[in-house]
């Protein structure tokens, strides 16, 4: 039976493991979407930015005003694992989810594994959920992710060029 609390997508790239997680914190600007689902609010839409180690913000820059901190760097593993909170602008205080990012080595390169978890304890009419419920709400994360990581993926494509 699927969980609606969490979504896993994985996809490999062909960059070792080390490059493959510096894509992914330090190359937001190139491989982050912005759209309707991906936006934190209002009209705002930014690039996102890590800030390294545990402890380090996530935040969503833009031109007018000042930074949204969507979350805090939970686990920094370079370049196994890496774990931050998420949360939309809609969040109340103390309303979070999670995401955690493995990176782990095969022969064709990197697999990147991306698990967004905790959306059980928002309720079912959060404003995040953007109209959607239960499996219907995970496959549009997971198309989300899924699709972010072809990004990424495409970026990787880069560095053996």
């Amino acid at each position: 039976m699927r969980t609606t609390d969490s979504v896993t997508v994985t996809t490999v790239v062909a960059i070792d493991p080390a490059t493959a997680f510096k894509v992914f914190t330090e190359e937001t600007a190139v491989w982050w979407k912005p759209g309707p689902q991906s936006r934190f609010g209002g009209d705002l839409t930014g690039a996102l930015r890590f800030e390294q180690g545990p402890g380090g913000l996530l935040l969503e820059v833009h031109d007018a005003g000042e930074p949204f901190e969507v979350g805090r760097v939970l686990v920094w593993e370079p370049p196994a694992r890496l774990v931050f909170e998420w949360r939309l602008r809609s969040f109340l205080p103390g309303e979070r989810t999670e995401v955690e990012v493995r990176f782990e080595e095969v022969p064709e390169g990197t697999r990147v594994t991306v698990e967004h978890r905790g959306w059980d304890s928002l309720r079912a009419d959060h404003p995040a959920r953007f109209g959607y419920t239960g499996l219907a709400f995970a496959d549009i994360v997971g198309l989300w992710w899924a699709d972010l990581l072809v990004s990424i993926k495409s970026r990787a494509r880069s560095y053996n060029n």
